[in-house]
């Protein structure tokens, strides 16, 4: 297979990824419509502009509304009359009541009750399109090798809210050289045993947001890895000032400018 064939398949295949970035982006409640962020109170308290009355007692968390409260169930769409509670457990969330085109995201973070509300009509999804990306780079698609460690090795770290702690489990060590310079991030576990990195480089705050992650393919059995830069992606805390994503480890930072997949979409 010839260079030129070869690049025109991993573009059309890149281009058949951001199709299915945007689509996933685009949907009625997803990372483009978080509109507010609130922690739970202790004594049951209204939370600026959602209705009822919200409070936390110990791992349960509460809601009493009224009729004129115009609030249902998501999961069944029984209108909340009274006081309904849900336990959760640290990092779940679920989708809990609603009202027009509002929904609200229970969940608990840093052993905390929070709630975020998911507006199908934010202007930042009613005006999205697609995400602006870098031109396909093929010199940014490298091949490194995955080093597992013995054990995982829980990490902490900051996240976009610094009110909320966050903490990564890592599996090891990726090698790989870009332009002559050898470089080594710490890896998580992705879906069906692929690896993930998030990270920093030098686009960051310039083009690109203050860090991105990009999904690696399963290692080979001799431990190699393809590190495709052209797939590299926001998480949502660059679309909307109320995400709580991890933030790199420290260390897994490049010292170069990574221009390749997503860029900062508030610039």
């Amino acid at each position: 297979m010839s260079a030129a064939i070869e690049i025109d398949r991993l573009t059309q295949r890149w281009e058949r990824f951001r199709a299915g970035r945007n689509t996933s982006l685009a949907d009625d409640h997803g990372w483009l419509t978080l509109t507010s962020f609130h922690w739970l109170p202790s004594a049951p308290a209204p939370l600026a502009g959602v209705p009822g009355l919200w409070s936390f007692e110990g791992t349960t968390a509460s809601l009493t509304a009224t009729a004129e409260d115009h609030l249902t169930l998501v999961e069944s769409g029984d209108t909340v009359v009274g006081t309904i509670t849900a336990e959760l457990s640290d990092e779940q969330s679920i989708m809990w009541v609603s009202w027009g085109s509002v929904v609200v995201e229970l969940g608990m973070r840093a052993n905390r009750y929070m709630i975020r509300t998911r507006d199908s009509a934010s202007p930042v999804l009613t005006n999205f399109s697609e995400v602006p990306v870098f031109d396909y780079d093929p010199s940014l698609v490298v091949t490194g090798t995955f080093e597992r460690w013995d054990e995982p090795r829980p990490t902490v770290i900051a996240t976009a809210n610094p009110l909320v702690p966050g903490v990564a489990e890592l599996v090891g060590e990726v090698s790989f050289e870009l332009n002559g310079k050898q470089y080594r991030l710490a890896a998580e576990e992705g879906g069906l045993g692929s690896l993930a990195l998030t990270f920093h480089d030098a686009s960051n705050e310039v083009s690109t947001a203050a860090w991105r992650k990009v999904g690696l393919t399963k290692p080979r059995p001799d431990g190699s890895v393809v590190i495709d830069f052209n797939r590299a992606i926001n998480y949502p805390s660059a679309f909307t000032d109320y995400g709580t994503c991890p933030a790199p480890v420290t260390g897994n930072t490049l010292p170069v400018s990574i221009e390749a997949g997503e860029r900062d979409p508030r610039k």
